[in-house]
């Protein structure tokens, strides 16, 4: 399947019946995915810095604070440690909180609990406590952020075992993902690209798609030269990048990993098994990534069909830079394009 940043997708004519679909954004595909899992859960809570009555910095909770109450949708302070300890609480009596972390690098203070708490209730339990807690963090670049705004902490999360991680790319992947995310009994990352917020596509709020399990990779555009493993804001990048290969004679497939933990090894072995050559892509640094898993896996699992080896294209090893330079530091088209010119130089 093909797709591009703003997530066309081909709807035909409404039939009878059949809820109409319009141009909707990430954002709003949150925002419904909150407002349902509230009405659908009373034991679904919101909490996190500036939720409620501002409706959050990028507005994912707006209007919720006003439909359920400041009981179920509450304004906490600023104390992020403070806020996913309560959760804690809120999770061993059963409870089901998602809490919001304002961006990715201040969620830092609340990584003891995370690592701690969060991450080991289960186990520390042998399953009588599960933590059904959903952190959703905004992450990534692209927006023009400074400072603390704009970090890619995946690598983090991926290393805690006890957390899912999971992060869309998609309009209907931010519902179908964040609403399995909640209903998980187990603890989940919820990475939300912020540069992807406003990307749109004809969408359905009346008849969302669901994703039945976390866990599962989707491949998005189909091909046979080589196997681009990307996820989150690098997928728009990864599609654009495949379609430009397509003047060098390359036919580049495009797989979106969607959940990071648990991993679908499955599908993205299959795809490289197929290509015989695979580019892992990604925003976060390179040293120690997400990437660096990703590619030893490839290779224990792929190596008698690698016709080179896999390749990581990924941000610098660098402390995010100022805004008008993160075009530089960012994964773009031309540094995919170099990684996938030099698997076919490799071939040769």
């Amino acid at each position: 399947m093909s797709t591009t940043s703003t997530e066309r997708t081909s709807t035909g004519a409404a039939g009878a019946g059949t809820p109409a679909r319009k141009p909707a954004t990430m954002a709003q595909a949150l925002n419904t995915a909150l407002r349902d899992a509230l009405r659908e859960d009373p034991a679904v809570h919101v909490l996190g810095e500036d939720v409620g009555t501002l409706g959050g910095v990028f507005r994912i909770t707006d209007g919720l604070a006003a439909e359920f109450g400041d009981a179920r949708c509450t304004d906490t302070p600023l104390a992020e440690a403070g806020i996913l300890g309560t959760a804690v609480g809120m999770a061993m009596y059963g409870l089901r909180p998602v809490v919001e972390m304002q961006f990715d690098a201040f969620a830092y203070p609340a990584f003891e609990q995370l690592v701690s708490h969060v991450a080991k209730m289960r186990n520390r339990t042998r399953g009588r406590l599960p933590m059904p807690i959903t952190v959703r963090v905004p992450y990534g670049g692209g927006i023009g952020g400074v400072e603390h705004h704009s970090d890619s902490s995946e690598a983090y999360y991926l290393h805690t075992p006890g957390l899912h991680v999971v992060t869309p790319a998609t309009v209907a992947d931010a519902y179908g993902l964040l609403r399995a995310s909640i209903a998980s009994d187990d603890p989940v990352i919820f990475l939300e690209p912020k540069r992807l917020y406003w990307s749109k596509a004809d969408w359905s709020p009346d008849a969302p798609e669901r994703v039945d399990a976390l866990g599962r990779a989707a491949v998005r555009r189909s091909g046979t030269s080589a196997t681009l493993i990307t996820y989150g804001p690098s997928v728009p990048v990864c599609l654009e990048a495949a379609e430009a290969a397509t003047a060098e004679g390359w036919d580049l497939e495009v797989v979106d990993l969607r959940s990071l933990v648990p991993f679908d090894d499955e599908t993205v072995c299959a795809s490289v098994r197929r290509t015989g050559r695979a580019v892992v892509v990604h925003e976060s640094s390179g040293f120690g990534g997400a990437g660096a898993e990703i590619a030893a896996r490839v290779t224990e699992r792929c190596f008698h069909h690698l016709e080179a080896p896999v390749l990581r294209v990924a941000g610098f090893d660098i402390p995010y830079p100022p805004p008008m330079l993160e075009r530089h530091h960012l994964p773009g088209v031309d540094r995919i394009l170099d990684a996938v010119a030099r698997l076919q130089w490799e071939d040769d």
